[in-house]
């Protein structure tokens, strides 16, 4: 099995630069591509240097160098990189983020015992610009590394019970990224996640109870710049697409879509409530809020999360134990 990182970038020279120390410093061999969005800051000219030095190394990584011809965005960015790579598996990952050492051979060894897998997903470490810990994405289900079943996935995430994460945490099959057509190129938000839907339809799913990842979080962050009433509506989208997606054997045992909603719409006027934006709370407020269903649904994830209570019909299959 051959990994590809595929760092997608624009404008971020210094950022990038940590980004690829941290795939030339893996502990197994892989292939390095960089799909860049026709930046201006001097990062063609570093990734041509960089390509000449890799060159001279049999035991470096080998570089794959891609440029928009105009600026497309993240996804068709995402989309193009992983088009120009050769590897097995797919690494994703953005150039404010960075990888553990050990991270694809970790991921390389869970992934060899469930040959059906097409995603695998780690915990990953909150970080600031200077690569300060701030917090980290919580440990979920048994041993070191386990899976759960395709015909599971789309209920747990439903339930927000299978937490895939960010690009920073995610591999997938490289076959089964190709055959979902890739990143959806028409969203601003949840471009990713979107993706995860997409590829749990193609094989099971597999968890690393390992930190392996390392995700910004600073002000120059995409998500950011992502109002909280689109962040609102494309988080609606999400879950309509998951709710259609839920394996048959589910079917009676999930909400109607539309008290999804209401909880949706209750959580993120909270949030424009907590951060004083006014006009995001203005835009995104609606009666259904009131409603009892969205209350229950919203005290039952705080209760979930506090407790860290899993549904049981999620069959979590240890790979690895601890």
């Amino acid at each position: 099995m051959i990994f590809s990182v595929v760092i997608t970038t624009y404008n971020r020279l210094t950022l990038l630069q940590r980004a690829i120390n941290s795939v030339l410093n893996q502990t197994i061999p892989c292939e390095l591509v960089v799909a860049d969005d026709c930046s201006l800051d001097g990062t063609q000219d570093y990734l041509k240097s960089l390509s000449a030095e890799l060159s001279r190394y049999d035991n470096l990584p080998r570089l794959v160098y891609h440029r928009n011809e105009v600026n497309q965005g993240h996804a068709a960015t995402v989309n193009a990189g992983v088009k120009a790579s050769s590897g097995d598996w797919i690494k994703f990952l953005d150039d404010d983020d960075y990888l553990s050492p050990n991270c694809l051979e970790e991921m390389g060894r869970a992934i060899a015992l469930r040959k059906s897998a097409a995603i695998c997903s780690c915990i990953a470490a909150q970080v600031d610009i200077d690569g300060v810990e701030k917090s980290r994405t919580p440990v979920v289900g048994p041993g070191i590394a386990y899976y759960v079943p395709q015909t599971d996935i789309h209920y747990g995430m439903l339930l927000e019970l299978v937490p895939f994460g960010t690009p920073v945490q995610v591999a997938c099959s490289r076959e089964a990224f190709l055959q979902t057509g890739g990143w959806d190129v028409k969203l601003t938000s949840c471009d990713d996640i979107d993706s995860w839907i997409r590829l749990a339809q193609y094989g099971d799913a597999i968890f690393l109870n390992q930190c392996l990842a390392y995700r910004t979080v600073w002000t120059g962050g995409c998500d950011r710049k992502i109002s909280l009433k689109v962040r609102l509506d494309t988080n609606i989208l999400m879950k309509e697409k998951i709710h259609a997606l839920v394996d048959e054997k589910y079917r009676q045992d999930i909400l109607p879509i539309e008290d999804i909603k209401s909880y949706l719409k209750l959580h993120w006027t909270i949030v424009a409530f907590k951060s004083r934006n006014i006009n995001s709370f203005i835009k995104i407020f609606d009666p259904c809020i009131l409603s009892c269903h969205a209350w229950r649904l919203l005290l039952d994830a705080i209760l979930a999360r506090r407790l860290k209570k899993y549904n049981s019909y999620i069959r979590k299959q240890v790979l690895i134990k601890a």
